[in-house]
């Protein structure tokens, strides 16, 4: 039997889910029929999970209960510059977890945020196991190129969370770059320029004879389709003001329809010259006149309000062609990966920059996926014939004196890679050195990300400067890190192997993994006793045509009547699945008799 693994883009405004069928991947569209679901799960009033679609249509109705933009948010502290500008502008409540991480609170429950991806990711298996009529578990998850450690694990624990089993984490625009060369043989050295929801990478990558090698990745997880979206809120807030002097800020729900608004308005811009934006009875003033929004933005305009969110993308992608040492006339081809790639200023600022129109035989959309599901299918039918060379989307190094960070890997490296550096002691008679593993791209220490922490003991004593110890680190092809320290005359060393970590516990992982089971379990009797439930109402209906056509013996009649009355009950208040089934099957039995005769 073939084994199917998923191939999952897990991003910021929608997701989607891939898998090779008969060797070609294919994106499956979801109930609603679309090949995207937006990443967006809310709680409704009867603590019912909704996810995708559903969440979206009853956001503005639900605002302060419905989660999104959550991929902006995961792995990363409460105090994180970033984390506390987001908190100013989302309707819902966000707060401080135990481990100084970020919980979202719906319905006055708190959820950490690996929780809310993994009702995403369940939501596609769900997806994916209802168009093959089996289950599946195994999976690759695509992430920004530019997450660190803690948000690639976050991602790890929300696939656990969810009951998957995640084969490897892949960066976004390596996925998209093996979907484009499984197409092409040629050798080529290509640009993957992935503006998506919430984030932007831009990857350089040579291919050639089915080797892709990462020659630079770089990227901003702060830098994406949101930031468009409000720059638009930002425009129309402000002009509302300026007429009626009234802060929409303040109103939850007119923010959410603002944003809803704006989204729509982006997408419309992309083909055509200007959208209109009606948002009737937006708010009241003060004297209970409603109020309304209606107004036109131009294609112009749009380009105006968001142009040096562009120019920074292309800051950025100057930045990998110096780390590659490549130029742009050295890149052969231009893919675009993500639904920002569809405006038009994207588009041609991109051309200007590389010299190039950008390929045109990718859907942005679902490139990373496709890309995901033919390394997935790779890994558990060992079919794949390309080799990915990947490399380190970070510094790694350590904390030295007068708290600088020094890098011993630096970022852009290949991977699997060994990189050495060696140090002395400080002071007379040092016999231990405590080692401080960082990952970043900050100067000092302490604003870079802590992966590790050892002591390493029994170096011999002697005096300052004259005792070396080299300090190592071995990354291996899935980013794992092992450092290493070793008193060079003694051969004495210690290693530590750094185990990725976000901000969950294994008790909290394996806790959250069985709340979420236990729901699915629970949510799949519902949905089972609904189906009894409504085979148990044809059998009554089928009853009730036969009495209404039939005159029975009094007694038959009688027991028959009763028979009718305790089934309308039930269909009333079921109970439990074979209670109900069991009463479908008397009244199917009754009817059997009556048509036969034998009742009688």
């Amino acid at each position: 039997m073939t084994e199917y693994a998923l191939g999952i883009d897990l991003g910021t405004t929608n997701s989607c889910v891939s898998i090779v069928e008969q060797g070609k991947p294919i994106i499956i569209s979801n109930s609603a029929g679309y090949k995207t679901t937006p990443s967006i799960v809310a709680i409704a009033e009867s603590g019912k999970r909704l996810i995708g679609q559903l969440a979206k249509r009853q956001a503005i109705t639900n605002a302060t209960n419905t989660v999104y933009s959550t991929k902006r948010l995961i792995g990363r502290s409460i105090n994180d510059p970033e984390v506390q500008s987001c908190i100013a502008t989302l309707p819902y409540e966000i707060v401080e977890g135990p481990h100084d991480d970020i919980r979202v609170v719906m319905r006055d429950k708190q959820y950490s945020l690996p929780e809310i991806s993994a009702m995403i990711l369940g939501e596609l298996r769900q997806v994916a196991e209802n168009y093959l009529g089996r289950p599946i578990t195994d999976a690759i998850i695509t992430v920004p190129a530019y997450f660190n450690d803690a948000q690639r694990q976050a991602t790890i624990d929300a696939g656990t969370i969810a009951g998957l089993n995640v084969l490897r984490i892949i960066n976004e625009p390596t996925a998209a770059a093996i979907a484009y060369g499984t197409q092409t043989n040629k050798r080529q050295t290509i640009a993957v320029f992935d503006l998506g929801g919430g984030t932007f990478d831009i990857s350089i990558l040579s291919i050639d004879s089915g080797i892709f090698n990462v020659l630079s990745t770089t990227g901003d997880t702060f830098l994406g389709g949101e930031d468009f979206d409000n720059r638009i809120i930002e425009h129309l807030v402000l002009e509302f003001a300026r007429e009626y002097e009234i802060d929409l800020r303040d109103d939850p729900m007119a923010m959410q329809r603002l944003k809803i608004a704006a989204e729509k308005c982006k997408c419309e811009l992309s083909e055509m010259k200007q959208s209109e934006i009606n948002l009737p009875f937006i708010c009241t003033d003060a004297s209970g006149t409603p109020l309304h929004i209606n107004t036109t933005i131009s294609q112009e305009q749009f380009e105006n309000l968001v142009i040096d969110l562009v120019k920074r993308t292309l800051k950025i992608c100057q930045v990998a062609l110096m780390n590659a040492n490549v130029t742009q006339n050295d890149i052969d081809d231009v893919v675009l990966v993500g639904g920002m790639t569809r405006m038009p200023l994207v588009q041609q600022a991109v051309a200007e920059f590389f010299h190039k129109q950008p390929a045109k035989n990718i859907n942005p959309d679902e490139v990373v996926a496709i890309g995901a599901a033919i390394q997935a299918d790779g890994l558990v039918n060992q079919g794949t014939n390309h080799i990915l060379l990947d490399v380190t989307p970070l510094d790694l190094g350590i904390a030295i004196h007068g708290g600088k960070f020094h890098v011993i890997t630096p970022k852009n490296t290949t991977i699997p890679c060994t990189n050495s550096v060696v140090f002395t002691t400080s002071f007379d008679n040092q016999t231990s050195l405590r080692i401080v593993v960082l990952q970043g791209e900050q100067q000092q220490a302490s604003d870079n990300q802590c992966l590790a922490e050892f002591t390493f003991s029994g170096i011999r004593p002697g005096p300052a400067g004259a005792v070396d110890i080299q300090i190592t680190f071995d990354v291996d092809a899935d980013g794992i890190v092992k450092v290493t320290a070793k008193d060079l005359e003694t051969q004495h060393e210690h290693f530590v192997t750094v185990s990725r970590s976000s901000n969950l516990t294994p008790q909290e992982i394996e806790r959250m993994a069985k709340d979420n089971a236990d729901y699915l379990l629970s949510e799949k009797m519902n949905a089972d006793l609904k189906q009894a439930v409504e085979y148990l109402k044809l059998s009554l209906k089928s009853l009730r045509e036969l009495l209404a056509n039939n005159e029975l013996p009094a007694p038959i009649a009688t027991f028959t009547n009763n028979l009718l009355q305790r089934g309308e009950d039930l269909v009333k208040s079921p109970d439990n699945v074979e209670n109900v089934n069991h009463m479908t099957a008397d009244i199917d039995n009754a009817i059997s008799l009556i048509n036969e005769g034998s009742i009688a």
